[in-house]
């Protein structure tokens, strides 16, 4: 009962204090709230568990190839009949290949992201359906019906959750066109190792049931999932894995070439899932405490300059027998309620926050899209009020009752010890030292984020409007689909503002991830060998360098004519000419594909023939980074699309005008041609790049306001050392003054300690920031440090907001009334 008569006296005690209150109370809810979302958000993404069954048993298997570049080169059909048999720890494996279909016969017709996958996939992953059933063994070998399965967010969000949608055929196009049945829709799950929106069966994809996918072992396209053997470790998983990976490249040498460093490894799949987004909600995570820090050394400011002005009633209470005890329990019960108070806003304010930066952490794991707030949030918040009032309770120094000064102090004078002005140094130094951190964090994001928008492409990426036509082969020739993308080309540069239309079959960017490594390739005056050199191959029209404001260094851009001739031509990029023929005219030189993946490509033996035979060089184009934000030296073979296989197509229209004006012309000509043809995704080069730029963004503007919030702490911190000082000492300026100093001297001498401040911070910030990056990049390798100028430019930006914050308390110690100073006593 005695404590909650102090919790009422408090919250009397507290209403005399207002302004402070409030103070107080916001300052914990920026605090306490920033932390219960971002909590909210890594258990939601890092520890909530996932809803597949057995989740502690799922293993991904993954291949890669570093000294190549590539990190996930997939497996292969013969590459995983070898390992499935052999590897006894894994009771079951399973297997994923991602395939973009073009879908029709479900609404509109549209591009779809699909996998497919073998017939045990559902059951090897512990998932199930929440509409019909989804592909089961049944559904396994060429024989089998099409069917397909939606995924939850594609059913929920393209077809409103319409239970008509099962037992409906689509046609599948892509390499080799099928019909489905749709069969079930998945239960809401992580979508690994790709975003689909469909899954089929082995049928869906004639190319899966090509000889070539079948019996090539570099033919690699398929994931790999597997499940753990009762009472088996991943330890024991690797092993074996790596034991039979050994024997494979022993066995076929060709298929792992020498500089491509060839390995097997195998982690959780949970671990799998969350590692693109483990780094960034951890540094989120520490960004969030560092806030709640500054906040709660702002707040114990505060409560060390009140309790200085209530050292007259704490010392009465003393003197009149109040134990050390009670009095620290009066001040609990007001931080309680203070914090308490901060923690209610908090919890209100952390809601919308959760959503906010779900989207954001979407950027970087599909998971957080599905994020609902839960009670974690709640106890979050009741266990940093708690900690804060602990941490506020036991800040002020307490008198003692046999205090000699007890009734002095009671008189009303105001005086500040020397514990207590140290111990709102350290308060304040600590906030800054915090500010720094983050805001030396928060400039190397925007640094970089500047540099990046400021990189040039070398492309006109502002004035070409980008539209996916993909190549709709079903009832089609080669030649058909060829000649409906070339009359396209012709009535679209008809259009008003037009100035040149072409096509290709990547968008820079924004199909940046299926290309990988390139091709290995070779050319005149050099060796073929299993560690050829390798290349980009990019299947483009007639007018693609002009539309895209690419220029042709040497030679000659592709024409009409080269599409009729027997002869196979080439244009290729400076660094590849520069490379294959150093000082020499490239010029009518050849290049020539020497990969073993093109034995599998689709088309007939005659096409595979041209396409691998030597190309003659007709042209050297300027070289373009078309996967990278920040471009490189590239190699790029380009082939007309009269002469190369055809997946995907996009068409780039290059315009004088508002490229977004064109996108319904063109929709309406392609549709009048072809009212089955997807039309989709229209933006510009420089939207494209942009949105692939968003996650840098979005960094840069979470992380900056951030820092913005501690910086404006920590000025108000410092703001409020001073002017505490300064009532402190007003007595000690009078006399000053009387005895002749300048009251610019008590200016610069109350700016100089708001600046001291800002420096001792500035430096425990810059060392404790190395300590913690150095000892996080042991755990996290993708963690990068500032440079120089993010670093400067936070120091600057502390030390002048000190100055700013120390001018008010500076000018208000400057303007002393001396007669009335002296009069204080």
């Amino acid at each position: 009962m005695s404590f909650f008569r102090d919790l009422r006296v408090a919250f009397h005690s507290l209403m005399r204090s207002k302004g402070l209150a409030a103070i107080v109370i916001l300052t914990l809810a920026l605090g306490i709230g920033a932390n219960a979302a971002i909590f909210t958000l890594v258990r939601g993404v890092l520890l909530k568990p996932l809803v597949n069954r057995d989740e502690n048993r799922l293993i991904y298997i993954r291949q890669s190839a570093p000294s190549m570049g590539e990190d996930n080169t997939t497996f292969s059909v013969p590459e995983i009949r070898d390992i499935e048999p052999s590897v006894r720890s894994v009771s079951e494996f399973g297997d994923f290949s991602q395939m973009g279909f073009t879908m029709l016969g479900l609404g509109e017709p549209r591009g779809v992201q699909g996998g497919v996958v073998s017939g045990n996939y559902f059951e090897v992953m512990g998932l199930r359906p929440v509409l019909g059933r989804l592909i089961g063994p049944q559904d396994d070998g060429p024989n089998a019906a099409g069917v397909i399965v939606l995924t939850y967010r594609f059913w929920s969000t393209v077809y409103k959750k319409d239970p008509n949608v099962i037992g409906k055929t689509v046609r599948l196009s892509s390499v080799g066109d099928r019909s489905a049945t749709v069969i079930g829709v998945l239960e809401p799950c992580v979508p690994y190792p790709a975003d689909t929106e469909i899954i089929g069966n082995i049928v869906t994809s004639p190319h899966h049931l090509s000889a070539t996918m079948v019996t090539g072992r570099v033919h690699r396209m398929t994931e790999l999932f597997g499940k753990l053997a009762p009472g088996a470790t991943l330890d024991q998983a690797r092993t074996e894995l790596r034991t039979v990976y050994a024997s494979m490249e022993k066995d076929h040498a060709e298929a792992y070439p020498d500089n491509g460093g060839f390995r097997i490894d195998a982690r959780m799949l949970r671990d799998q899932i969350t590692s693109g987004a483990r780094t960034v909600l951890l540094v989120l995570l520490a960004a969030s405490g560092l806030v709640f820090i500054i906040a709660c050394s702002n707040v114990a400011n505060l409560i060390l300059a009140r309790t200085v002005r209530r050292e007259g009633e704490l010392s009465i209470r003393a003197a009149l027998g109040a134990s050390t005890g009670a009095l620290r329990r009066m001040l609990l019960a007001e931080s309680l309620l203070l914090c308490g108070a901060g923690a209610s806003i908090a919890l209100i304010i952390a809601q919308p926050l959760v959503t906010i930066l779900a989207r954001y952490a979407s950027r970087f794991s599909v998971r957080a899209l599905d994020l609902t707030v839960d009670s974690s949030m709640l106890w979050v918040g009741v266990a940093l009020a708690v900690v804060a009032a602990v941490i506020l309770a036991f800040v002020p120094r307490l008198p003692s009752a046999n205090s000699s000064n007890g009734m002095n102090l009671a008189s009303g004078s105001l005086r500040m010890t020397s514990s207590t002005s140290r111990r709102q140094r350290i308060f304040a130094v600590t906030q800054i030292a915090a500010s720094f951190v983050l805001l030396a964090g928060a400039s190397m994001l925007i640094t970089t984020l500047i540099a990046l928008q400021k990189t040039q492409t070398g492309v006109d990426a502002r004035r070409v409007l980008v539209i996916d036509v993909p190549a709709l082969s079903y009832g089609k020739t080669s030649q058909q689909v060829l000649d409906f993308y070339k009359e396209t080309i012709r009535r679209i540069d008809a259009l008003p503002g037009v100035t040149e239309t072409a096509f290709a079959v990547i968008a820079p960017w924004r199909d940046a991830e299926g290309f990988g490594v390139g091709l290995q390739f070779s050319g005149d005056g050099h060796v073929h060998g299993k560690d050829d050199p390798r290349a980009q191959w990019r299947t483009i029209s007639p007018g693609f360098f002009s539309s895209l404001g690419i220029p042709i260094i040497a030679g000659r851009d592709f024409n009409a004519l080269d599409d009729q001739n027997q002869e196979p031509v080439a244009v290729v990029s400076a660094s590849l000419a520069q490379r294959m023929f150093p000082g020499q005219d490239p010029i009518n030189r050849n290049v020539y594909w020497t990969d073993p993946v093109l034995e599998f490509l689709p088309g007939s033996e005659a096409d595979k023939s041209r396409f691998k035979s030597p190309h003659r060089i007709i042209g050297v184009a300027a070289d373009v980074d078309d996967l990278h934000i920040v471009p490189m030296p590239t190699s790029t073979i380009y082939g007309t699309f009269a002469d190369s296989p055809m997946f995907g197509g996009h068409l780039f229209i290059h315009t004088t005008g508002n490229p977004y004006s064109l996108v319904t012309p063109a929709t309406k000509i392609i549709r009048a041609m072809s009212a089955d043809e997807p039309v989709e995704h229209a933006a510009t080069l420089e939207d494209i790049r942009a949105k692939v730029l968003a996650p840098d963004r979005l960094n840069s503007l979470v992380f900056g306001v951030f820092a913005a919030v501690a910086l404006l702490i920590a000025v108000v911190g410092v703001a409020g050392v001073l002017a505490f000082s300064v009532s402190a000492r007003t007595r000690e300026f009078g006399i000053r003054l009387a005895l002749g100093s300048q009251p610019g001297n008590l200016l610069r001498g109350v700016v100089t300690q708001g600046v001291v401040m800002a420096a001792v911070g500035v430096v425990a910030g810059a060392a404790f920031g190395l300590i913690v990056a150095r000892v996080a990049g042991s755990y996290f390798g993708d963690l990068k440090m500032p440079g120089a100028l993010p670093v400067i430019v936070s120091a600057v930006v502390l030390l002048g907001a000190a100055v700013v914050a120390s001018m008010l308390p500076a000018a208000r110690a400057a303007r002393v009334d001396v007669i009335q100073a002296l009069r204080s006593e």
